[in-house]
């Protein structure tokens, strides 16, 4: 009987990004690396645990765009290619490192994972969303969903467009897993006023959010961040752990930034000539992150030219090592916290999926040594989820959230700054226009003009994703954010002026619907 709980909630995202109508697309890979990087070798934990008789439970947000690429039969047929590619590099390496023991044997090590991987894709028939399925249908993970494209709610004016957001998820949730989610990730954790009202509607139990969220309820909640609150709708809201947080995330602090651990960017897409890697690469040349990355940390001032070769052993003994550093700090957290509290402490650890091996390569080992630490003994620290806690602790305290976010200032700037706000004007045009089109066409429409309103919806829903005003602030693929948010809202007032004028372009509404197939169960009238 353990004296408190600790839940690990992991945020799995992606833009919803498919360009069927290119042979390759350079930020399809987005997917790729991350199928390969993070769900695929956090699936591979999940399962071993299970297959060892290891208890554990954990959350796992999964966007309806990711669920949507993960199961679109191009993109699978891309990844597999992708895949394979991935196995003839590590061949190609093999043979290119013979001479050198130090890299022949980390050439052979992802040689060895790679195929471990593509044997593992392969067991599931590729149905990443159907293994994640059948883990919560036997109770070891628990998923929840996310606003249907991760738009940020707080920015979105229109309260029908707010409502959409949260019932196409809903509705994606239930096609993709056969169930009702009990949970959601608010995208960004982005929390305003009437949110919860919203996510009642839905009959959904509980979300996240960042610490002051709770912190700065009112009234303030006796328990603080360690037990949930229900706000005024009925909805229970959980409040980030920050010990828990700043141990895995800081630059400075955190575990990731260990010297012993993989470098996430010197990788032999940039390293080695054209002439060895060109296959591999974008077909122009540009180069990219193959995954085969030989150095690691070594030191955060030391230069990338200088970094001492990866030890994967060395790694994962210090995995193991950090897992045990992180469950005696929640122990002692736990010990202390429940000798203040009428019932046992909840500790709730979030963060984005894609750290555990994306970015933190040794992630999803750090993740298998905790969850078998804690099992070996569970008096202290056992794994749980919001569900769980709401059901053995019905009755929690009653507040009002504060507005907020998880992104860099704690609230809005991120999403709202000089290099972004061009884009709400347009969207909350087209927020409103939707919702007039909605009325207008509330009793029904015959099929043409129920394809083009739902198109407008689905336009409308991808120009929301807040993935393309983050992208625009720091800086990264701006032009294609920029492109993205532009392509969407002019189909959309295309799609407008179509319906207004009484006559619709088949062939192009069709043409949209193939390249932006995203929710097939989508009706236009939750606009209204």
């Amino acid at each position: 009987m353990s004296r408190g709980y600790l839940a690990i909630v992991l945020h799995a995202h992606l833009p919803f990004v498919r360009h069927p109508e290119h042979r390759y697309f350079l930020e399809e890979n987005w997917l790729y690396e991350a199928i390969t990087a993070t769900y695929l070798p956090l699936l591979e934990v999940w399962l071993g645990l299970q297959r060892d008789g290891v208890p554990f439970r954990v959350t796992m947000s999964m966007s309806p765009p990711l669920c949507s690429m993960l199961r679109d039969d191009v993109l699978k047929l891309r990844y597999a290619g992708y895949l394979d590619r991935l196995q003839q590099l590590a061949s190609d390496e093999k043979r290119r490192t013979a001479a050198d023991p130090t890299f022949h044997r980390l050439a052979c090590y992802y040689a060895e994972r790679f195929a471990r991987l593509k044997a593992l894709y392969d067991g599931i028939d590729g149905d990443i969303v159907g293994a994640y399925a059948k883990l919560q249908d036997d109770g070891l993970v628990e998923v929840i969903t996310v606003g249907a494209t991760h738009g940020y709610l707080p920015v979105i004016r229109q309260p029908e467009a707010r409502r959409a957001q949260v019932q196409v998820a809903v509705e994606s949730y239930r096609r993709h897993f056969g169930r009702r989610p009990l949970g959601i990730w608010l995208p960004e954790c982005g929390y305003a006023e009437g949110v919860d009202r919203l996510l009642a509607d839905a009959d959904l139990r509980y979300f996240f959010t960042d610490a002051h969220g709770i912190l700065n309820a009112r009234p303030r909640p006796p328990l603080g961040l360690h037990a949930p609150v229900f706000t005024h709708s009925g909805v229970a809201a959980f409040g980030r752990d920050l010990e828990s947080s700043k141990q895995v995330w800081s630059a400075n602090e955190g575990y990731p930034g260990d010297a012993a651990y993989r470098d996430f960017y010197r990788d032999i897409g940039f390293d080695l000539p054209l002439a060895n890697v060109g296959p591999y690469v974008h077909p122009d040349g540009i180069r990219i992150h193959t995954g085969f990355k030989y150095h690691r940390v070594t030191g955060a001032s030391v230069d990338l030219a200088d970094k001492l070769p990866y030890d994967p052993e060395i790694a994962r003994e210090r995995a193991s090592m950090h897992a045990a550093n992180f469950l005696y700090n929640r122990e002692k957290q736990i010990d202390h916290l429940a000798s203040q509290m009428d019932r046992k402490p909840l500790v709730v650890s979030p963060y984005d999926a894609e750290l555990f091996g994306h970015w933190w390569f040794e992630g999803p080992l750090f993740l298998d040594f905790l969850a078998r630490k804690i099992a070996a003994d569970p008096r202290t620290v056992e794994l749980s989820t919001a569900a769980d806690y709401l059901r053995e602790y019905p009755v929690n305290a009653a507040a009002d959230p504060s507005p907020s976010s998880w992104g860099d200032g704690g609230y809005s700037a991120v999403w709202v700054d000089s290099t972004n706000d061009w884009i709400y004007p347009h969207v909350h045009h087209a927020e409103g226009r939707m919702h007039d089109l909605a009325l207008q066409y509330r009793g029904g429409a015959d099929n043409l003009h129920r394809r083009a309103l739902n198109q407008a919806g689905r336009e409308l829903l991808l120009a929301q994703s807040s993935d393309w005003a983050f992208i625009m602030k720091t800086a990264t693929a701006v032009r294609y954010a920029c492109d993205r948010v532009k392509a969407h809202l002019a189909r959309f007032r295309r799609l407008d002026r179509e319906l207004s004028a009484g006559w619709i372009d088949e062939r192009w509404l069709a043409d949209l619907e193939w390249r932006d197939n995203i929710f097939p169960e989508l009706d236009y009238r939750v606009w209204a």
